[in-house]
């Protein structure tokens, strides 16, 4: 994945109705260059598929899992872009104190795969789990 599949994500996170075309209008890019991302996205099991959102309160079940993040220098754009574009993660938070970041996510899997992204960002230092 590089950025512009990172930030379509991104957006499809925020509204995974958006037309091709208004999300070929935020990213600057042809909607063919949207539809053809998507489906490679689709195809490569990226993207799984689309779903609604909950309230907490409806999946009372369902456990999650907080990753804090230590961001090295000034990349902390940087390792918020590429965590807003990574499907496991599903709130990011920032924080004062040993860890800049905080990112939540359903545990498992998803968390797995997180973690994995974020290790190999440059720019986070550290991170740790908990649930």
């Amino acid at each position: 994945m590089d950025t512009l599949d990172q930030q379509l994500i991104a957006l499809l996170r925020l509204d995974a109705r958006a037309s091709v075309a208004t999300l070929a209008l935020k990213l600057k890019v042809a909607r063919g260059t949207v539809a053809n991302r998507i489906t490679k996205l689709e195809d490569s099991g990226v993207i799984n598929g689309y779903t609604v959102k909950l309230r907490p309160e409806a999946t009372p079940n369902q456990i999650t899992a907080w990753m804090s993040i230590a961001v090295e220098g000034n990349k902390t754009r940087e390792v918020i872009s590429i965590l807003l574009g990574e499907p496991g993660v599903s709130g990011l938070f920032d924080t004062n104190g040993r860890w800049d970041q905080r990112s939540l996510g359903p545990a498992g899997r998803a968390e797995r795969a997180q973690s994995g992204r974020v290790g190999q960002c440059a720019g986070a230092g550290a991170s740790d789990q908990g649930y």
